[in-house]
């Protein structure tokens, strides 16, 4: 058999040989793979995406390794999106696939053309950067998806989707509003994203930096952060059939 032929053979079976061959020509853009994106990516590739820019700074590191897709101990240290961008190629070597090594700022945003893609996935958890991003996505052409926040939950059934306005019990999306109405500057329209109205509570210690003080971070587990992001992924997928 030859190698690839057979690839989207399920896919095809399940939505057709012309939607197959549709979805090979969107273009998706993710803004951040970690505990979310990475899952997000790989699930747009296996279902066919043909062309997929990542964009993450950052490197693997050891804490990463419970939740993200492509950190193990074996990439510890090397940079997320070029890491995952050669686990994606492995799956469809002729995927269109461009890893951006860089954080979405102020500074930076000017250098990406949203207008280019069908699609723009948010999963970035910095506040400032990620009310930037919700606004340029907003005035961009792209349909626009968002991940509000993945931590501090266990309950794949407490998983949900709803319009950002809408969306329930979730200090991420509050945090957002918050700024959103401070500002003045609102999103020019509306976008879907992924939540949870669960909110637990860190049962362990958090570790000390090298000052001795406590760090910030919240407790997070595979299973909940892989539902977000392929349920972002699968957000992307339903839209392409409805716009068919």
């Amino acid at each position: 058999m030859e190698k690839g032929k057979d690839i989207f053979m399920r896919t095809e079976l399940l939505l057709g040989t012309d939607t197959t061959r549709h979805i090979a020509c969107i273009r998706v853009i993710i803004f951040g793979v970690g505990g979310v994106g990475s899952w997000c990516a790989e699930s747009l590739i296996r279902s066919g995406i043909g062309h997929l820019t990542m964009v993450d700074f950052d490197r693997v590191c050891t804490t990463n390794i419970n939740r993200q897709l492509m950190a193990t101990t074996e990439t510890v240290g090397q940079l997320k999106a070029e890491v995952l961008k050669e686990r994606l190629l492995t799956i469809n070597p002729s995927a269109d696939i461009v890893a951006i090594p860089q954080m979405y700022t102020a500074e930076t945003a000017d250098s990406f053309q949203l207008d280019h893609y069908d699609y723009i996935i948010d999963a970035i958890d910095s506040l400032d950067n990620k009310v930037l991003l919700i606004r340029r996505a907003c005035d961009s052409s792209a349909t626009f998806f968002s991940s509000m926040g993945a931590a501090l939950k266990m309950d794949p059934l407490k998983i949900d989707v709803a319009e950002f306005w809408k969306v329930k019990g979730c200090p991420l999306a509050a945090a957002l509003r918050r700024k959103f109405k401070k500002s003045q500057i609102f999103p020019s329209k509306k976008f879907k994203c992924v939540y949870s109205e669960e909110l637990l509570e860190n049962k362990g210690e958090l570790p000390l930096d090298e000052r001795g003080i406590p760090m910030r971070a919240n407790g997070t587990i595979a299973h909940t952060t892989a539902i977000f992001g392929f349920t972002l992924a699968g957000l992307v997928i339903q839209d392409i059939l409805k716009k068919q």
